[in-house]
């Protein structure tokens, strides 16, 4: 089976536990959209992903997804790039003029970049506040006690397009209390959008009100070299 053909088929199989997720948890069909996280994926990888019908993809690194995604993007227009990692201030102008929605809000300083970006670049990309659920210290994003302060100032103060919130839970921990934190926490922000679950736990986000799972090594395989 070609490189192609195995993506189609992972997308195939992943497709179909998302709506049996999604079913199990009462929610309508095509309430779940699935991120394809094409990191260290050439774009050969995303091309056949996008011939195989998925269309939209998660980056951690703005250079990586600099180097790959333009030339897709001009090709397939209904393309939709979100950059889903760690985010340097330095890159925030970068990160604006190429990504449809960008996940990672996480500190103040980085709040003010962007809302100077978007001002620079005449562009509004999407904007999810990553909240440290696990309040791991190695990890990204806001802590859970300063979340809603946090929210509040993107908003109001930046006037930042923010979208709806992401979470990646510890993975020595069960990921559904996390899950529910966070859903707990859109709810009472008013915030559509829920960003949670990834190859090994996506099934239970859905279950908690994930609207957006990222899926990367279930569709592409092990890491490639770039």
């Amino acid at each position: 089976m070609s490189n192609q053909d195995t993506i189609a088929t992972n997308l195939a199989r992943i497709r179909d536990r998302i709506a049996e997720a999604a079913a199990r948890a009462n929610r309508p069909a095509g309430s779940v959209t699935l991120v394809a996280v094409s990191k260290t994926h050439g774009p050969e990888a995303v091309a056949a992903a996008l011939a195989a019908g998925q269309a939209v993809f998660g980056e951690n690194r703005v250079q990586e997804a600099a180097g790959k995604f333009p030339a897709l993007q001009a090709a397939h227009p209904a393309l939709r790039l979100r950059l889903i990692g760690a985010l340097q201030t330095n890159k925030a102008r970068e990160a604006v003029r190429l990504a449809d929605v960008i996940e990672s809000l996480d500190r103040p300083r980085l709040a003010l970049a962007l809302a100077a970006a978007m001002a620079q670049e005449g562009r509004r990309p999407g904007l999810l506040v990553q909240v440290n659920t696990g309040e791991e210290p190695q990890k990204s994003g806001i802590p859970r006690a300063a979340a809603a302060d946090f929210l509040r100032a993107c908003r109001e103060e930046h006037g930042l397009p923010v979208q709806g919130l992401m979470c990646i839970p510890p993975v020595d921990q069960d990921p559904v209390p996390h899950f529910r934190f966070l859903a707990e926490l859109a709810a009472r922000q008013g915030l559509a959008v829920l960003s949670m679950g990834m190859s090994a736990d996506f099934e239970a986000a859905i279950a908690c009100g994930a609207t957006h799972v990222r899926v990367g090594s279930a569709i592409f395989g092990a890491r490639g070299q770039g």
